[in-house]
């Protein structure tokens, strides 16, 4: 905003001579200050003018651009034009609260609180076709499951899909009160959580993603007499398997706090590892866990900060390969995955070509089970 002074001319006080011609030299003095800055403030008025002339043509810089730009985040930070009416996060909760729960109930297990989609009947899990047990990666949920489980219910399947310990709507207890989101702990978890639902053995396992989908893989490599068949989708199956950005900066100290804590980082997440931006019914359901609690951020930092990830990818390539594994395995494959590229499968099946299928999903990221679940599901039919 340009400056307005008074037009008054400036009377500096003489009281350091008294003599005519000091008083006059002072009044002129005065009069060029004031020309001096009559002649600033005119180009400054311009200069603004021009600027504003600027502004009206080309948008104004947008710090957070590389998130609003995005259609699926945008209405998680937006300010609306009647800020009264809409856009806070309390707002925001209660119009999404309930949203993403298909399927699914609470379940106690272990001492905590586990939610647990199911589909298909109990008779289901005694027929011909089974039950099979999914489990999601970080920093996501089982939500991604729901139409998958969905068509493979009706096609007689018995399904289970948990939200892991810290992610979705499970319980996330803090570090060092019960659990520290080691890869033990979800190891013992996990057993218990299947036993309470009563999941005989062998069953089907469905894995996907980071971290937790990493510790679903060991926990196969430690039970293998449990599954009857195992399907890997994008997950990190090799030592060459990159880590995406998100957890190289949650191990980082300060920035690792600073980051978990970002409400619309699941659904970004998502969406960098795919050709498809997510709609904004389905990114609310992956944003709500962040938006309520600081909870889900500070348990994804404690697993991310615990997990050895080029170790434990080099202990599922190594465990699975010929002679240590011998259970039919289909690595269902999102050919479009930003983070893990088809080459990681490839690489993956030649250490274990008798045992391992390879199935490439044209048109599917990271996350094919959200990408296309329709694929998916003629892919687990098939092989199932």
């Amino acid at each position: 905003m340009a400056l307005s002074l008074s037009s008054q001319p400036l009377n500096f006080p003489a009281t350091y001579s008294s003599s005519t011609g000091n008083r006059h030299t002072a009044a002129v003095s005065a009069a060029s200050i004031t020309n001096t800055t009559t002649r600033r403030l005119s180009l400054t008025r311009k200069f603004v003018a021009k600027a504003s002339e600027k502004d009206d043509d080309t948008p104004s810089f947008n710090p957070f651009g590389f998130v609003t730009d995005n259609p699926s985040s945008r209405n998680a930070i937006q300010l609306p034009e009647a800020p009264a009416e809409d856009g806070n996060v309390g707002q925001m909760l209660y119009r999404i609260e309930d949203k993403g729960k298909e399927y699914g109930s609470y379940i106690k297990s272990g001492g905590f609180t586990w939610f647990v989609r199911e589909t298909g009947t109990s008779d289901a899990r005694l027929g011909p076709r089974g039950t099979v047990v999914f489990l999601h990666g970080a920093p996501t949920q089982s939500f991604g499951y729901r139409v998958v489980m969905s068509q493979l219910a009706d096609a007689g399947f018995h399904c289970f899909a948990p939200d892991w310990i810290g992610f979705g709507f499970s319980d996330k207890p803090q570090a060092g009160y019960g659990f520290d989101y080691t890869e033990k702990e979800y190891h013992e978890q996990l057993d218990k959580l299947l036993d309470v639902l009563e999941i005989k053995s062998p069953f089907s396992l469905v894995v996907q993603g980071f971290l937790v989908g990493s510790y679903g893989l060991t926990w196969a490599l430690k039970n293998p007499s449990r599954i009857s068949k195992l399907v890997m989708l994008n997950t990190p199956l090799t030592a060459s398997s990159p880590i995406p950005g998100l957890f190289q900066q949650l191990r980082i100290p300060l920035l690792g706090e600073f980051t978990c804590q970002n409400a619309i980082m699941a659904e970004r997440f998502i969406e960098a590892g795919s050709a498809y931006v997510l709609k904004v019914e389905k990114a609310d359901v992956y944003r709500l866990p962040y938006l309520r609690s600081s909870g889900p951020g500070f348990a994804l930092l404690e697993a991310a900060k615990r997990i050895n990830f080029k170790g434990t990818s080099s202990q599922i390539a190594d465990g699975f390969a010929s002679g240590r594994w011998d259970t039919p395995i289909l690595v269902a494959w999102g050919i479009s995955d930003k983070y893990l590229p088809q080459s990681i499968a490839e690489e993956f099946q030649k250490g274990n070509p008798s045992a391992v299928t390879l199935k490439l999903i044209e048109g599917a990221g990271h996350m094919p089970q959200e990408d296309w679940p329709e694929k998916v599901v003629d892919a687990l039919k098939y092989f199932l």
